[in-house]
């Protein structure tokens, strides 16, 4: 696992490079100052994007295949993945931001539907809408 890294991967750049290209600038990247250090913030927004790995996130949409050795070990990794998302999605409900998840098949699939979601949110959206993905 040395060789994962948790910052700059291939979707968060695909994701960070998107933006820039369609004028969505002044976001912050890993902004230590929000619950979870999201990928990508606008903090003037109040607007935090993570981008999951399918695999470490256990993906709903693609369900990736589960590792064959050391079982235990990657049952106790996924559930704390996942118990640490549900945190995180709670603390920005709380604090009343709006907090996206894109999954990495998403990204590759479809990137300009991700793009226009994110695009409205940074517009900004009435307070009865709310997007806990």
């Amino acid at each position: 696992m040395r060789g994962n890294k948790s910052r700059d991967t291939k979707p968060e750049l695909l994701l960070r490079r998107a933006l820039w290209h369609n004028g969505l600038r002044g976001y912050r990247v890993h902004w230590r100052k929000a619950p979870g250090k999201p990928d990508i913030c606008f903090p003037s927004r109040r607007l935090a994007i993570f981008v999951h790995g399918c695999f470490w996130h256990r993906c709903p949409y693609c369900q990736p295949a589960f590792p064959k050795s050391n079982l235990r070990f990657w049952e106790e990794k996924f559930t704390n993945n996942q118990l640490r998302d549900e945190r995180y999605k709670a603390l920005y409900r709380e604090a009343g931001w709006q907090r996206v998840v894109i999954w990495e098949c998403q990204l590759y699939q479809d990137p300009i539907s991700c793009l226009d979601l994110i695009k409205t949110l940074h517009r900004g959206v009435p307070a009865s809408w709310e997007v806990a993905a």
